[in-house]
């Protein structure tokens, strides 16, 4: 079953309109509104709820100071990191001060969603502004501050270095500086975030759909905020349309104040989001300033680099570091430079907090390595590629130690891969070396095209562990329950084939349950490109532990060695003597001895019907009633995937626009569990990383005020502005670090598409490309700056091919 094609088995059920979200639970529940911040900084001078009351249908109000016990302090971070120095986080209602437009302040409970709305507009909230920081400019000048006690507005650095940076630097026959930049962005999901509980009222426990990416962390620390034990928290996580990253922080204020209502009120409560609280409230992320420093010689070698960044982190550090420590670790690509140093200072804004979004600060360090190896290879007059090809690690070089930390606290180490394959794959897909064919023709029709590539490598299969439960029942079926969620991956697909090749059962008896801590213990959840590595590998270990009882239930029934039997079509048979067989289905009923019969099943389990010894118990030391098992992966350390991407775009000489003309991938995940998903991964990302190319952008005024805080304004691609024809080829390269070979696919599409976009861009154009995203009117501009001299020209030989 590994590597067939199968379709989603999910997709039906979602594609009919018989999807479970958030909003279609609670018919019976309270609904929840809140007062949120106009301001991007300011103290709370009062607060008025007096016409509020009148309000008919009005259940409850709360500000911070009806919050009791740890539901009143700071929001606990949630990665903390020895860099973060000075962290700040927000309450889950605002005490005494807002620090970003749309923080919430009162939280109001009606009886529908029309009526807590219209208490929350009769709320009276009187306020003094205080200095907004807008910006990384602003943050690092610190005329104004964020937080008081941070008067450089710096939450923390993240510093790494391996070798001799200086000396490679001053011995460089080359050295070039880059300064680049990179704007805030969203994850936009066509579902906003959302939060149903209720409380059971027979024995009390807190039972909480959320529609999240890490069930049990929201579990844990609700349970924690809210002073319960984690076994009276239950969370469910239904259906989810999208989250790409910003459903993965835990917990949000309102998975805290939801839960409390209800059980304050004794009443169910839910809340959704709107779209206008998805754009101001909810997470946001990508903006960074980054120059670069690089040293190389005559043939393109990186000899080494120091890249700084300054990361603008929003108002709190709730996240911790992970997006700064995200770039700081991706600074590497998949080169063999002997000496580097990466600085990344996160810095505090007035703006809403940064969180991972699809590809988590690997994107903008993809944008500053491949811009630096266009820049050498502008100046050396190479080919791009041929710069890639001199610096690319060898596959006779793995596993490849770069001295630099990841996010799992680990040492980055390349398990696997073969990163020449790789780009000589691309570039044969992409027709890399007849392109100037493409382009003279493309002159001769009076048109301006340009080709462009990057490489990446990126970090997936993120510990510390996941959990599966496999269960194989006496119908047949099997049942699997994990600790990841599932937000269009697939899951029920891959990891259903997983079990059906460890048990050698049909996919389509299996049945798989994602999100809900009821069903599994211990999990973690879905982020950086972890679910088909580890719970895919989770469910393996646990697959194969009822294969190995299953076997040895039918070895003992059939008088035959374990070793001598083969699990084939859901029957256990003895190799070479298919006649002789048991169902997996009989193995199941006799797994688990009983005592009261019901059908005729049970009864071949009964004492006086199966099989039995005398010389020993009914159900052997060490054994357990029924195949079920319980498997955990916890790796060494991340896997690493990799890949190359190659654009070509056209340019209009009249309106600037870009159009993309192709996109090929040349993708490595390891090991294919199903190619049909795998590429969906693919095209979903390529989409998000051409809308962070050339379409996405947060516009905040000085004041710290949204622009564009709608579908209208905020720009996304359509269909027609993504790849109709997304060209893939897969290398395959399994990883050593788990038992499946593993890697992830989940973040490749979208983490080196604007790097590759603007390589082609700056391609076509002649002149350098230095700040992304790029829309036609930022290329206007560009074009007036070029021919005024106020930009420098591509020096290289391509350059004066294209007549540049």
């Amino acid at each position: 079953m590994l590597g067939s094609p199968l379709p989603r088995v999910e997709d039906r059920r979602l594609v009919i309109g018989q999807g479970r979200f958030l909003d279609d639970l609670g018919a019976d529940a309270l609904a929840a509104a809140f007062v949120r911040s106009p301001h991007a900084h300011a103290r709370i001078l009062d607060i008025d709820v007096t016409d509020a009351l009148d309000v008919e249908g009005l259940v409850a109000i709360y500000t911070w100071e009806d919050l009791p016990g740890r539901a009143a302090d700071p929001i606990p971070v949630s990665i903390p990191h020895p860099g973060l120095t000075a962290s700040r986080t927000g309450y889950a209602l605002a005490r005494e001060e807002v620090n970003h437009l749309g923080e919430p302040i009162v939280m109001v409970v009606a009886r529908d969603r029309y009526l807590a709305e219209d208490a929350a507009g009769a709320i009276v909230v009187e306020y003094e502004p205080l200095p907004p920081v807008v910006g990384i400019d602003a943050a690092r000048r610190a005329d104004a501050t964020v937080h008081e006690d941070v008067p450089d507005n710096i939450a923390g650095v993240i510093r790494q270095t391996c070798g001799d940076v200086d000396g490679a630097l001053a011995r460089a026959p080359h050295v070039l500086d880059l300064d680049l930049t990179i704007e805030r962005s969203m994850a936009a999901p066509i579902e906003g975030r959302g939060v149903l509980a209720r409380v059971d009222p027979d024995d009390g426990r807190l039972v909480i759909h959320t529609s999240t990416q890490v069930a049990h962390a929201v579990r844990a620390v609700v349970a924690y905020l809210l002073g319960l034990p984690e076994t009276a928290v239950d969370v469910v996580t239904p259906d989810v349309g999208g989250a790409f990253g910003l459903k993965g922080v835990r917990p949000w204020p309102e998975e805290i104040l939801v839960p409390l209502a209800a059980r304050l009120l004794g009443r169910p409560v839910k809340w959704v989001e709107d779209r206008r609280e998805n754009f101001i409230a909810s997470a946001q992320e990508r903006a960074q300033q980054q120059h670069v420093r690089v040293g190389f010689d005559d043939s393109g070698r990186v000899l080494g680099y120091e890249i700084d960044i300054w990361h603008d982190i929003g108002a709190y550090s709730q996240y911790g570091l992970v997006v700064s420590q995200n770039t700081s670790s991706h600074l590497l690509g998949p080169y063999a430079v002997p000496a580097k140093r990466a600085t990344v200072t996160a810095l505090y804004t007035n703006l809403v907090m940064v969180a991972p979004y699809r590809g988590a600060g690997r994107p903008e360090a993809v944008f500053a390595v491949e811009r630096m190896m266009d820049r050498i290879a502008d100046h050396l007059e190479m080919d791009r590629a041929a710069v890639r090809e001199v610096n690319l690690i060898a596959t006779d070089q793995m596993p490849y130690g770069h001295g630099f930390r990841g996010q799992d606290g680990r040492e980055v180490v390349y398990d696997s891969g073969d990163y020449p394959a790789a780009l000589e794959k691309l570039k044969e897909l992409i027709g890399w070396d007849e392109f100037e064919e493409v382009r003279a023709a493309a002159r001769r029709e009076g048109r301006t095209v340009g080709i462009g590539l990057a490489t990446y490598v990126e970090n997936t299969g993120l510990g510390p562990y996941e959990t599966a439960r496999v269960h194989l029942l006496p119908s047949g079926r099997v049942t699997v329950a994990t600790g990841i969620t599932s937000q269009g991956q697939g899951h029920q697909t891959t990891l259903a084939q997983i079990v059906a090749s460890e048990l050698g059962v049909p996919h389509d008896v299996v049945d798989v349950t994602t999100g809900d801590t009821r069903a599994v213990r211990y999990g973690v959840g879905t982020y950086a490109s972890r679910g088909a590595v580890m719970a895919g590998n989770a469910v393996a270990r646990a697959a194969r532990e009822v294969r190995a009882m299953a076997l040895d239930i039918a070895a003992d029934t059939l008088e035959a060695d374990a070793g001598d039997l083969e699990l084939v079509d859901g029957t256990v048979r003895v190799k070479g003597n298919p006649g002789t067989a048991l169902p997996l289905s009989t193995l199941a009923v006799l797994s688990n001895p009983l005592r009261y019969a019901f059908d005729e099943q049970a009864r071949s389990a009964t004492q006086f019907v199966a099989p039995h010894h005398d010389d020993r118990p009914p159900l052997p030391d060490g054994a357990q009633p029924g195949l079920e098992a319980v498997g955990f992966h916890s790796p060494l350390r991340s896997t690493f995937a990799n890949g190359v991407h190659a654009v070509v775009v056209e340019t209009d000489r009249a309106t600037a626009e870009i159009r993309i003309l192709r996109y090929c991938v040349v993708h490595d995940c390891g090991r294919v569990i199903n190619p049909l998903i795998v590429e969906g991964q693919i095209h979903g990302g390529v989409a998000q990383g051409v809308g962070g190319a050339l379409y996405e952008r947060m516009v905040y005024d000085r004041d710290g005020q949204l622009l564009n805080a709608s579908f209208m304004d905020f720009l996304m691609p359509f269909a027609t502005e993504v790849p109709q024809n997304i060209e893939i080829d897969h290398l395959e390269t399994p990883s050593p670090l788990n038992p499946l070979g593993l890697k992830g696919a989940g973040e490749a599409g979208v983490i080196p598409a604007v790097a590759a976009i603007a390589s082609a861009v700056e391609d076509a154009e002649g002149f350098r490309i230095d700040a992304m995203p790029l829309s036609p009117s930022d290329l206007f501009e560009l074009r007036r700056r070029f021919a005024k001299g106020d930009i420098e020209p591509l020096s290289g030989e391509e350059a004066r091919r294209r007549g540049a």
